[in-house]
């Protein structure tokens, strides 16, 4: 005979393992000085300018 299983228990630790790992992903997009925002910003622009200044004209 199988052993009786509480549904709420699983249930509660599914939503916890959700609410730890949405935390840690708002830890790394967030959780950054502005001085690395302004880095990646930096970066950022300067690799699209790049790609737009290799490009051929037809």
């Amino acid at each position: 005979m199988a052993e009786p299983v509480n549904v709420n228990k699983f249930r509660k630790a599914k939503a916890r393992a959700e609410k730890q790992q949405r935390a840690a992903e708002n830890r790394i997009k967030h959780g950054r000085t502005k001085a690395e925002k302004a880095r990646d910003k930096l970066e950022n622009n300067r690799s699209a300018r790049q790609i737009d200044e290799s490009e051929l004209d037809s």
